[in-house]
């Protein structure tokens, strides 16, 4: 088998070679009994006397590397800080390691470091390590950023995928698609005269504010592959399905307008400054008002509710039913 671009863009196909190549490879795969590259989480933990130490890292290639609404180092952070985040922990620090092209403008790279710098001061975490390489020409395109996040939580207070229960409501925090369809629109030449940008931003602060309610059953940055992949991840892991309707679902006209001229289903692209949440029916209304305080979270909806079936069911705007499957592979390559 060759690696293809789809073995990367989240999906079906990414997790068969996950779990084909990269965990039958790997004995050691957790610490001290926390959660580790088994359960295939937004990231793990390391359990510490009262506390759990959550860890998650991630590789940026996005093309391009400055887009509409961010550049490569603006979600290099927040993607970071959102992972650690959705596991129900507090972000505290940032590595950063970066592979830079020779030839690569020295002025384009001090816009990226302000842009890190700028969400990791929104988010309140500090890059505190780092590592700098260069490659020789035309070996690598531009710029990758490889950042690892470091947050904490106390013991038995992380929030996993696999504990959705039925009853519990679905809470999105906002539109979906503006990042994949931005990009896309973009890289097509004809995103110039709309105001549709790329959503992403730290999400840590709509956490927050969910935490705090209490409630809260299980969280997932809705990234490659999309709200599609996302819900059913979600649903496959917590053993549950879902009823989910889609009139409730936030969307930007410029969204549905760029998505029908890209032929590109909006669910299955990735937002980069969402999050879908669990929430027990009883605290689900009082976590959404306190999400929509957020800066972020003023789109906020309660679009759907966990139920025993085997599927992820959304109801159309046609009042039909059909089921949201896992994407294949996110339309949209290298978004993020």
């Amino acid at each position: 088998m060759k690696i293809g671009m789809s073995h990367g863009a989240g999906g079906e196909i990414m997790q068969g070679l996950i779990s084909g190549i990269i965990l039958e490879n790997i004995k050691n795969k957790s610490v001290n009994g926390g959660i580790g590259l088994e359960e295939l989480d937004d990231g793990a933990t390391i359990p510490l006397d009262e506390y759990e130490i959550v860890i998650s890292t991630d590789s940026h290639t996005i093309d391009p590397i400055f887009f509409p609404g961010g550049d490569i180092g603006k979600i290099s952070i927040a993607g970071t800080v959102n992972d650690v985040s959705v596991m129900g922990a507090k972000p505290l620090a940032i590595a950063s390691a970066m592979v830079i092209s020779e030839g690569f403008s020295s002025e384009d790279l001090e816009k990226i470091v302000k842009s890190m710098d700028a969400v990791a001061t929104e988010a309140g975490v500090a890059i505190v390590t780092g590592d700098t390489k260069v490659m020789e020409k035309d070996k690598l395109d531009k710029i990758i950023i490889t950042t690892t996040g470091i947050g904490i939580a106390r013991k038995g207070e992380i929030k996993r995928d696999s504990d959705l229960k039925v009853g519990d409501k679905i809470i999105l925090t906002g539109s979906v698609g503006d990042h994949g369809i931005s990009l896309m629109s973009f890289r097509e030449g004809f995103g110039f005269d709309t105001d549709l940008k790329s959503d992403v931003a730290p999400v840590w602060g709509m956490v927050k504010a969910a935490l705090e309610i209490g409630g809260v059953t299980a969280m997932k940055d809705p990234t490659r592959g999309g709200i599609a992949n996302a819900l059913n991840e979600l649903a496959s892991k917590s053993g549950v399905g879902m009823l989910i309707d889609e009139e409730k679902i936030p969307f930007k006209k410029e969204v549905n307008a760029a998505s029908e001229m890209l032929g590109i289903d909006p669910y299955e692209v990735a937002n980069e400054g969402k999050v879908i949440l669990g929430a027990e029916k009883e605290k689900a209304q009082e976590i959404l008002e306190a999400i929509r305080k957020t800066k972020y979270g003023k789109e906020a909806q309660i679009i759907g509710e966990v139920t025993e079936d085997e599927h992820v069911i959304m109801i159309t705007t046609l009042g039909g039913k059909r089921i949201l499957e896992e994407p294949i592979a996110d339309p949209v390559p290298r978004v993020c």
